[in-house]
This record gives C-alpha cells, sequence and structure tokens, in this order.
C-alpha cells in the first residue's frame, strides 16, 4: 500500500505507512501550497532537478528533519558541499534506501541554482515503496525510451506534467501515458501560474479514451494505491 498525498505543483508525499519519501517540495512562494517545510517529517527527499519551483524548501526540510537528497551526481555533490546531506546517483542507476528502490531516469528540461549555475542533468525517478512502483517524471518534454521504462518496469502510477510551455501539454502527456502504460495517470505541474493552466477535464477525458484512470488530485488530496 502506498499513499501519494499533493503538495501542489510537482510536490507530492509517498507514505507506506512506515516511511515518507517527498518528491519536489515547492511550498514556500507557492500560490497554490497549503502546508509550509514545518509540516513535513520526511527523512528523504527526491529532487528532480535545482530550479526553484522544484528543490523549493527540501533545504528546510533536511535540516530539520537530519535527512537526506537523493539526487543526480553534479547537484548532490553541490548539496553536500553547503551541508546539505546527500545521495549522489546516476540517470539509469538505481540504490535500495531503507524506504524501497530509487532509480533516476532521463528528462528533457533544464537544472540551474539560484544564480545560474548549473546542476547536471534534470531527471525522473522510478520509485518502489509499500510494494508500489511509481514513476515522476519531473520536469520533461516526450520522449520515445518512456516506452523503454514502462517496459524494465511495471508502472502503477504515472505522473506526469501537462502545463506546457516548460513542459509537456496534455496531448503529449496522454502519449506518454501510452508509452509507459500505468494504470493509474496524475497530472502535475499545471495551474500554479497562469502560464500553466490546463483543462483537467480534458485531461481525464484523453487518458480514459486510451483505457487508462485518471486521479486529478485537489491540493493536499491523498490518492491510495492499493
Amino acid at each position: 500500500m502506498l499513499k501519494i498525498t499533493y503538495l501542489s505543483h510537482s510536490g507530492f508525499i509517498l507514505d507506506d505507512g512506515a516511511n515518507q519519501v517527498v518528491i519536489d517540495p515547492f511550498l514556500s512562494g507557492n500560490p497554490k501550497a497549503q502546508i509550509d517545510y514545518t509540516q513535513i517529517q520526511a527523512k528523504y527527499v527526491v529532487a528532480t532537478h535545482a530550479h526553484n519551483d522544484h528543490f523549493g524548501d527540501t533545504l528546510e526540510i533536511i535540516r530539520q528533519n537530519n535527512g537526506t537528497v537523493i539526487t543526480v551526481n553534479e547537484f548532490a555533490n553541490y548539496l553536500n558541499s553547503i551541508g546539505c546531506n546527500s545521495h549522489a546517483m546516476g540517470i539509469g542507476g538505481a540504490h535500495m534506501f531503507p524506504f524501497g528502490r530509487v532509480k533516476l531516469t532521463i528528462a528533457h528540461h533544464g537544472s540551474s541554482w539560484t544564480n545560474g549555475e548549473y546542476m547536471g542533468n534534470p531527471v525522473g525517478a522510478v520509485i518502489t515503496m509499500g510494494g508500489k512502483t511509481i514513476y515522476h517524471a519531473g520536469d520533461t518534454g516526450l520522449f520515445l525510451d518512456m516506452k523503454l521504462i514502462g517496459e524494465r518496469d511495471k508502472i502503477d502510477a504515472f505522473l506526469t506534467p501537462i502545463g506546457d510551455n516548460f513542459t509537456m501539454d496534455i496531448d503529449d502527456a496522454v502519449k506518454a501515458a501510452e508509452f509507459v502504460n500505468a494504470e493509474y495517470v496524475i497530472p502535475m505541474h499545471y495551474n500554479t501560474y497562469p502560464l500553466l493552466n490546463q483543462n483537467t477535464d480534458d485531461f481525464a477525458e484523453k487518458i480514459r479514451a486510451i483505457g487508462k484512470k485518471p486521479i486529478v488530485l485537489d491540493v493536499g488530496e491523498t490518492f491510495i494505491l492499493k
């Protein structure tokens, strides 16, 4: 069993009843966020890239919980150098953590610190915990290797950006869902700002048309994979 709670934008909390993992916790300065970082007790944060609308409150969460950031090698090395405990990984590599397995995937986007400094490649993440596997695509455009990701691991839930402009739009996300072949498809990275506004009814209708189950979560809402 795995609980997936939507924090808004591309942020989620994964909870298997014994462990919590946070992905891309952008809370401070987020007009849609309903909680602040002090309410998050997770020991691990998966950071898909260094842009502030994804890395967000990671430093504060890690420091208050004596935790660890899981991210791509170059970014992890930088975070370690500023006193933030990090586990470095490479794209295509996997590692077993106390909560489960994380494997990093490619993502077609960019990654830089607030001063513009390069922080390695952006990533997606395939995370297995609580007997379930989710694929958080990170910020990305559509790419054919998503089909391989779905073939290599049986994905239970696919978390996909739909906001357009910086990432895939709805139609590309639907094609990505076909490639990944997960039963459940959860949209993210939309409606945080006017530039990213999308119609989730349209998304849900198109996902159902390919035989998948759309899960459109309100901010703070939880979906349980059983």
